[in-house]
């Protein structure tokens, strides 16, 4: 099977590389907090003390981390070899998207852009949705880590950036979908109304979301076990800002963007994005 380097192993890293080691493959895994990576050990991973360590005559790197700037200094930090497949699975946006295309040119690595869909528990259980852009030569081998990772691989062209581009319009859209649930539970409970009114009146209708429902429940209990935290929900948010900049109003971007920052600057900042429930009830401010 391939030999993997799994450079970041947090909420989503470290599932996703635990079923790399689950399905086969040689899977070493680095992560800047040690401890967090050490779980690996019992699915067959070792563990390294370094980047470089990790990517030392590995077939295919994968990057899932916090930002851009993170995942250019790690692969940096790696020296990985020309020839080898870097996987890019991070949400880095469109500016960082093509300087980390930019750089594995310049060393000679295969790159495929390629972030994912999904949060924690899809991350477990090996259901993310992949996005890839890359060289049409790279597929087979970027499939054979896509597949112990996901149940859907989209590619989307040889271009690098077309499928961060498309991340960023589907943030967009789960960033707006959390803000609204949490605004339209608010808004019930504000009328004097029992926000459970509002999953029963959706139910059978067109307008029905099933992630309103994953989300909501943590709003009303007040419990927010992170899938996602809400410091990363926040960057993800400014990336789809910054990526519409003059040429439309994303207004629900920027609400959720303003109530996550206002829950971060409250504490709240490695809870669920849910948690953006307490900006919008005024209780993070």
């Amino acid at each position: 099977m391939t030999t993997v380097a799994f450079l970041g192993t947090g909420i989503m890293g470290l599932p996703m590389a635990a079923n790399l080691a689950r399905a086969g493959h040689e899977v070493r895994a680095w992560n800047r907090t040690r401890a967090k990576a050490e779980p690996l050990v019992a699915d067959g991973a070792t563990v390294t003390a370094s980047p470089g360590e990790a990517a030392d005559g590995a077939d295919v790197v994968v990057t899932m981390l916090a930002d851009g700037p993170t995942v250019a200094e790690v692969f940096a930090a790696a020296g990985v070899a020309p020839g080898t497949l870097w996987l890019q699975t991070s949400t880095v946006g469109i500016e960082w998207a093509g300087k980390l295309a930019e750089a594995a040119e310049q060393a000679g690595v295969v790159f495929v852009d390629c972030p994912v869909m999904g949060t924690k528990i899809p991350a477990e259980q090996a259901k993310l949705q992949v996005l890839a852009a890359g060289p049409d030569e790279a597929r087979e081998r970027a499939e054979a880590v896509f597949d112990a990772i996901a149940s859907t691989t989209r590619w989307l062209g040889p271009v690098p950036g077309t499928a961060s581009r498309l991340k960023l319009v589907m943030n967009g859209w789960v960033l707006a979908l959390t803000n609204a649930t949490a605004e339209s539970l608010a808004l019930a409970d504000t009328l004097g109304l029992d926000p459970a009114l509002f999953f029963d009146v959706m139910t059978g209708t067109a307008f029905d979301v099933g992630y309103s429902r994953m989300k909501g429940p943590l709003m009303l209990s007040g419990d927010y076990p992170a899938s996602f935290p809400a410091t990363l929900a926040a960057k993800d948010a400014r990336l789809v800002v910054e990526a519409a900049g003059d040429a439309i109003d994303v207004a629900g971007a920027k609400a959720a963007l303003t109530h996550l920052e206002a829950a971060v600057a409250a504490g709240h900042g490695e809870e669920d994005m849910a948690v953006l429930y307490r900006a919008v009830t005024k209780e993070a401010r």
